[in-house]
């Protein structure tokens, strides 16, 4: 009866104040009687987009989602994920299709806040293998209370991303890295004239103890220079995946418990992390020489896929990624241009 009466009066003293003395909000009669859109055109085919030959099933792109929402994959990236079902014989899809998936169902963003650092200049180190080239730097992790901290002594080869030494103590001390670059280079058996060592400029890493242990046991000491802070990007890189991790806590009670974290953290490091810098491969593969073997297992799973499908896979059969070849400390510029490793 309101919508008659509104009809009636709207001629007379418009459509505001037929709504306004009807008790009816004007956008309501508006949307009451508005006018419906034409009906389309009919088509003399129903349009039916064709399905993509290649594209994934519904069954095979949830068990991609699947796989990334378990608990055992929940805090991994995809391409850490593809690597280890990999190891286990089990071919999902590639690393862009997880990427893919996730992307379509809106979960594929960065999660962590980004830094963004000057371009790295020299020094000038390059390693062809494991021991040849190692980097450390000493970290803080926070204590029990405000203020107090524990230091954490890492010690990487650049080239295998392998930690071979590590150690927490309260203190930054000179004698102490000396001892542990001397227990780390007996456990390696590194011999005269086989290793550089590089370090930023703390004061432990220029003591003299410690240039007279390297001098002793005939390694190059290499330093970044002042004022740099990216001329150590291994072992920065290294710290960042240690506190990033989602188990590493805001504060450790007791360096019982720091040490007891950094144990588990370098055994899974080591041995179970696979590195996006080395081909997805471990960074024990690659320090003790298994990396061609994993590798060409895991050829053999990508074409078991490639015979399965070979109609998702447009432009070549699958390859496992390839194993590194060089790592470097800062690799030369154009001829002219100064070097400046510095070397003890």
């Amino acid at each position: 009866m309101t919508d008659e009466a509104i009809a009636l009066l709207a001629p007379q003293i418009g459509t505001r104040a037929a709504c306004r003395a009807a008790g009816v909000a004007q956008a309501t009669w508006y949307r009451r009687h508005r006018i419906s859109p034409p009906a389309p055109r009919p088509a003399s085919v129903p349009h039916k987009e064709r399905a993509q030959p290649r594209a994934l099933a519904p069954a095979e792109r949830k068990a991609i989602l699947d796989a990334l929402h378990s608990s055992r994959f929940a805090d991994l990236a995809p391409d850490e994920v593809w690597a280890t079902l990999l190891d286990e014989g089990t071919y999902l899809g590639s690393v862009s299709t997880y990427y893919r998936v996730l992307r379509e169902a809106g979960e594929s963003r960065e999660r962590r806040r980004q830094a963004t650092h000057p371009a790295a200049v020299k020094p000038e180190l390059v390693a062809t293998g494991p021991n040849q080239v190692y980097s450390w730097d000493i970290t803080k992790i926070h204590g029990p209370v405000k203020w107090t901290y524990y230091h954490l002594y890492v010690i990487l080869d650049i080239y295998s991303r392998y930690a071979v030494g590590w150690m927490v103590a309260t203190r930054e001390s000179a004698v102490l890295a000396e001892k542990l670059i001397a227990e780390t280079c007996a456990k390696q058996g590194i011999t005269r004239g086989q290793l550089s060592l590089h370090a930023d400029r703390g004061s432990s890493m220029t003591s003299k103890p410690v240039a007279l242990l390297l001098a002793d046991l005939g390694v190059t000491q290499s330093h970044s220079r002042p004022h740099v802070s990216n001329d150590n990007p291994y072992s920065e890189a290294q710290f960042k995946t240690l506190k990033y991790r989602p188990a590493f806590p805001a504060r450790f009670a007791t360096i019982e418990a720091a040490r007891a974290h950094c144990q588990e953290f370098f055994g899974w490091y080591n041995n179970d992390h696979h590195h996006g810098g080395l081909g997805l491969h471990t960074a024990a593969d690659i320090h003790h020489g298994h990396a061609p073997a994993v590798r060409a297992a895991r050829a053999q799973v990508l074409d078991a896929a490639y015979l399965a499908h070979p109609e998702r896979f447009v432009s070549k059969p699958p390859a496992p990624p390839k194993l590194p070849g060089t790592s470097w400390i800062n690799p030369p510029q154009e001829e002219g241009d100064q070097h400046s490793v510095m070397l003890a």
